[in-house]
């Protein structure tokens, strides 16, 4: 079993009346609520979060890419994940993603994603999500009766400029290049392990089982919701004969611990109802472009189970997100029995696990990290052990280069000579 630690980088202080009196979180939010000086901190709270998390226990740290919202300040989790290569040592950097479609050209993604790659000396896995509706269609102007197209031509020619080794010509319907040829090129070959994050579409699970990539399933909706979902995608992996892997899959769950369940309700049960109630405040008609959803999608009537909102009430109390499975929350041992749960529930080999969520300050942030990796993670890592085999993990080079500073003091001796 693999457990990552994923990371949104939340703005943490938007006022307490934003719900009421803000038109929605994401695409046009007003400016004047941002504080570059308090972001400073954010941003910097979240590195030292993730850096933590690779080095009490978590597989793999996880960054994303959104823009013009404050629900994830990452408009380019490149630079997340360039800083994260030279501060970790073993962890996997996964980047979920680089929304492809919205590059010109995406060769750009393939130059950028291999050299991160040669960076952390063959730690990256490489992220292709469509892209929201917010982000792609309203915040970069994508027409969404095109997004689907370019996203499948930007891989294509992504795939190609990695395993192609001659210089070669494209001529797509959006993108001719006359000189494909990257420098450099990823360390890990045939190419860095691919992960397509899901939230939205029915198509993505043919697609991920028939290109072999991982699905990984990003929804707030919580476990309970979400075994809809995952029933559809091993539904259809049986109806294409795909052997039912656990570690083809992968969940998002949103997880708080504590000593107790009281100072657990205590300590994060105003930032879990900040999460649910401000954060995912966003306006109706950004959610859903005209022509973003497939029809498939929209005849399944999985909207509801499948978007990262879904139909919710205007306000959410710790208790509804506790009895919805929106949140994990307990004693380490209450979370280990619930999370096991999950994943054999759900059947997936890969577990995101969201513990900064909405207004989290940095310190229990750094408690509920420590206390995962140390009492939890451990305790679930056996599970499908030995069955199934991850063929969507890194494969990091044994000589890879280190940074001094994470270097112990013989290392750092040798080197200095």
């Amino acid at each position: 079993m693999k457990l990552e630690m994923f990371h949104l980088m939340p703005y943490r202080e938007l006022p307490a009346d934003f719900a009421e009196t803000y038109h929605s979180v994401w695409v046009d939010i007003p400016s004047h609520l941002f504080d570059p000086e308090r972001a400073n901190i954010m941003f910097n709270d979240t590195l030292d979060e993730l850096e933590l998390a690779a080095t009490v226990g978590y597989d793999g740290v996880c960054v994303n890419e959104h823009h013009q919202n404050a629900y994830g300040l990452m408009p380019s989790p490149n630079i997340m994940a360039a800083t994260l290569a030279r501060r970790t040592r073993d962890v996997a950097l996964i980047v979920l993603g680089n929304s492809i479609a919205l590059y010109n050209p995406p060769l750009r993604v393939a130059e950028e994603f291999a050299m991160l790659d040669c960076i952390s000396g063959g730690r990256i896995v490489a992220g292709f999500p469509v892209g929201s509706s917010q982000d792609t269609n309203f915040g970069y102007g994508m027409n969404p009766a095109t997004l689907r197209d370019r996203y499948y031509e930007a891989e294509k020619l992504i795939l190609e400029s990695w395993t192609n080794p001659d210089v070669f010509a494209f001529n797509g319907k959006y993108t001719q290049l006359r000189y494909v040829n990257i420098w450099p090129r990823p360390l890990q070959q045939p190419h860095p392990p691919i992960w397509i994050p899901g939230g939205g579409s029915i198509e993505t699970w043919g697609w991920c089982l028939e290109k072999s990539y991982l699905y990984a399933y990003l929804s707030y909706g919580g476990f309970k919701r979400g075994k809809m979902v995952m029933d559809g995608f091993w539904r259809k992996a049986d109806e294409l004969g795909v052997p039912p892997n656990p570690y083809h899959a992968g969940f998002l769950q949103l997880v708080a611990v504590g000593e107790s369940e009281s100072q657990v309700a205590e300590q994060f049960g105003p930032h879990g109802e900040y999460f649910y109630n401000k954060m995912l405040h966003v306006y109706p008609g950004f959610r859903e472009a005209p022509g973003y959803r497939t029809l498939d999608t929209i005849r399944m009537g999985l909207l509801g189970q499948t978007t990262s909102f879904g139909d919710r009430p205007p306000s959410l109390r710790w208790k509804d997100l506790l009895d919805q499975g929106n949140i994990i929350a307990g004693t380490p041992e209450q979370v280990v029995e619930q999370l096991e749960h999950v994943i054999k529930t759900l059947r997936v080999g890969h577990l995101m696990l969201l513990n900064q969520f909405g207004s989290i300050p940095h310190d229990l942030a750094m408690q509920n990290i420590r206390l995962m990796g140390e009492r939890v993670v451990p305790k679930l890592r056996h599970l499908w052990d030995g069955e199934w085999e991850d063929q969507w993990w890194i494969k990091p080079t044994a000589s890879r280069r280190q940074p001094p500073s994470l270097l112990s003091q013989p290392e750092l001796a040798a080197t200095a000579r």
